[in-house]
């Protein structure tokens, strides 16, 4: 994970719940800001995705030849 030359500090409040939560999904030597890190790429993904799938639901698709 590329963003150590950018790190800083910052605390964010959770409640308990959410804490063990993430703790659960956390794998042993993974930060939690290295699991966070990637619940975000993943929702990214999950966003483009469905950006993508409600394009082509929306639009007639003309194939290009190469």
């Amino acid at each position: 994970y590329g963003r150590d030359a950018m790190s800083s500090t910052k605390r964010i409040t959770i409640t308990e719940a959410v804490w063990a939560d993430l703790s659960g999904m956390k794998e042993p030597d993974m930060t939690f800001s290295e699991l966070i890190e990637t619940m975000i790429e993943r929702e990214k993904k999950r966003r483009l995705e469905g950006y993508i799938r409600r394009l082509q639901e929306g639009e007639e698709l003309v194939e290009i030849p190469l």
